[in-house]
């Protein structure tokens, strides 16, 4: 896809979004929205190798969400990619639905790990890109998409110096830099900065980007493919709730949903472009 086209798939996936969050009354909003971009970067990028209808074929590179939380987004990605139908966003956390408020690798096509406690999924990935690059000598990929918000706990830097160390050079780590948490700005409740000289002194490549630049993001994915001594960190920064703009930067929206007044405003600004456009129901 070209930029245009990835832009309006990205739009597509924050209206699905929306819509299921809305229907489960249950969710993450804020982080969901922010992360649009980089998945759909990911996925209809030409970024991560992966193949719908074989979700376990041996060449597929793996992506692990820490902040397994934010799944709808990654839900919402992996529908439009063909995983399974669109139309079974709306069973997000319904009873008996595969698609839970945290990720199951046992019910979900494509989902390598499940999640739920926040941190743990930098480590998981580590050992995936030691097994494939110490082990099984093989070249599959490793994208670990996680939080700044995660960099609270001390397991997030266990696995970055295990990076470091092992040279994993076949891991790309991605960071939502949205300075927020669930109790407030990530800078008030623990200050993370400066986070791009810790993880140089960690042995890790970094780079940072517009978390909502499609080329940028993309750009950034293809060059960490080109570093063979160290791991490479990609900070995004984001805007929490991006496309809404009654739940961006706000975060009191961690964890909340629009109620259905709240949905009808934010698929209105979603489907004008911010008012740009004249959607179809005007």
């Amino acid at each position: 896809m070209d930029t245009k086209e990835l832009e309006k798939k990205a739009n597509d996936i924050r209206e699905d979004l929306i819509e299921m969050l809305t229907e489960a009354k249950s969710g993450h909003s804020a982080g969901s929205l922010g992360m649009v971009d980089v998945l759909t970067a990911l996925y209809f990028g030409g970024i991560v190798k992966y193949d719908p209808k074989k979700p376990k074929w041996p060449e597929r590179d793996m992506v692990v969400i820490s902040n397994a939380h934010i799944c709808p987004v990654w839900y919402a990605a992996m529908a439009h990619a063909g995983y399974f139908p669109v139309e079974e966003l709306k069973t997000l956390r319904k009873l008996g639905s595969r698609l839970q408020g945290h990720p199951s690798r046992f019910t979900v096509p494509g989902i390598e790990t499940s999640g739920g406690s926040l941190a743990q999924g930098l480590s998981i990935a580590c050992g995936m890109a030691y097994s494939f690059n110490k082990l099984d000598k093989k070249n599959n990929w490793v994208w670990a998409l996680t939080s700044d918000g995660e960099h609270d706990e001390g397991q997030m830097w266990e696995a970055a110096m295990f990076a470091g160390k092992n040279k994993l050079f076949n891991i790309t780590q991605i960071m939502d830099r949205n300075n927020i948490q669930i109790d407030g700005y990530t800078e008030d409740v623990m200050p993370l900065e400066p986070i791009k000289e810790k993880y140089e002194a960690f042995g890790w490549h970094v780079m940072e980007v517009d978390g909502h630049n499609m080329e940028e993001i993309i750009d950034a994915c293809n060059k960490s493919k080109a570093i063979f001594e160290k791991p490479s960190l990609i900070i995004a920064h984001t805007i929490p709730g991006k496309g809404v703009d009654f739940i961006e930067w706000k975060y009191s929206w961690h964890g909340r949903i629009p109620n259905s007044e709240e949905e009808k405003n934010a698929l209105k600004q979603l489907r004008t472009l911010g008012g740009k456009i004249k959607s179809e129901d005007e």
